[in-house]
């Protein structure tokens, strides 16, 4: 797709400005929350993004999946849904065959909005899926459609009829992402912007292909060996058997952050990197240098 890693990063520093640019004509302010979001895209992660009522977490997810041009699918979760609901069923069709019908599991973006409102049993059909990216019905396993993303929703203040997620579907997802209240310049820009006929019209600015191209680009990044020994350490001391725990963590901690947290600390900070650093000045350096010997 591209002559070189260094041409694919350069455009993807690019493709990630015009798509934070094309988020903002409907998200107004929650720059911090869009990153963290983005980011768990581009890092093949899953975000869990918790607040109140209200503040477009909803339009969030959906404006980005417009944005990247892929296929989205939004479930509602309730506590009546089951497991079938969302990934699909086998039917007896005329003929005396069971084929499989595709849920709503099925689609690159999948928004499980208010996830902890469905049973256990129903949010443990999203972890063959959130893992690997398939689903597995009456023995057979069908792969999903790649890139594929979960990006849950839940609600922080109501716990009436909800079902806490368990530890397992929690080490899920990359990002548990907080989404505050705007500031009050931002709220005026929202209810100017909504209360009018005004429809913004979003561009696809990143195709299929290039989001998986950049995915695997950022998994080639290189990392020095003190960085991953800094995220193995700063994981580790979250767990209290651990001998180089702190003595709160011992005390306040039963359980710490799994492998999985190590990982998502090394590919997430590739992705910010990469997002963060001047390319064309580094080249620059690095001719430079060459010049020299």
């Amino acid at each position: 797709m591209y002559k070189s890693d260094v041409e694919g990063l350069e455009a993807f520093v690019k493709s990630y400005k015009d798509l934070k640019n094309e988020i903002s004509k409907v998200i107004v302010g929650q720059d911090e929350v869009v990153n963290q979001v983005l980011i768990s895209i581009f890092s093949k992660g899953h975000c869990l993004l918790v607040g109140v009522p209200g503040l477009a977490k909803t339009l969030l997810v959906s404006t980005i999946a417009e944005a990247l041009g892929l296929s989205f699918n939004r479930i509602q979760f309730t506590p009546d849904l089951m497991p079938s609901d969302i990934i699909g069923s086998e039917i007896l069709d005329q003929t005396r065959k069971f084929n499989f019908i595709k849920g709503p599991l099925f689609a690159n973006i999948i928004l499980a909005d208010e996830i902890n409102r469905t049973p256990p049993k129903t949010q443990a059909a999203l972890l063959e899926a959130m893992q690997e990216q398939s689903v597995t019905v009456a023995g057979k396993t069908h792969q999903l459609e790649h890139p594929f993303f979960v990006l849950a929703t839940q609600n922080p203040i109501e716990q009436e009829g909800t079902y806490p997620l368990p530890e397992a579907q929690l080490d899920r997802f990359m990002f548990n992402v907080w989404v505050d209240y705007p500031t009050y310049e931002e709220e005026l820009s929202i209810v100017k912007n909504t209360t009018g006929n005004f429809v913004p019209k979003l561009n696809n600015v990143i195709s299929q292909e290039q989001i998986i191209y950049f995915q695997n680009l950022i998994r080639k990044m290189p990392v020095p060996d003190n960085v991953l020994e800094y995220a193995v350490k700063l994981n580790t001391r979250t767990r209290p058997l651990s001998e180089n725990s702190p003595e709160i963590i011992k005390k306040y901690i039963s359980w710490g952050a799994g492998p999985r947290s190590s990982q998502y600390l090394i590919v997430a900070a590739k992705c910010n990197a990469a997002i963060n650093v001047n390319f064309l000045l580094i080249l620059k350096m690095l001719k430079q240098l060459r010049s020299q010997f």
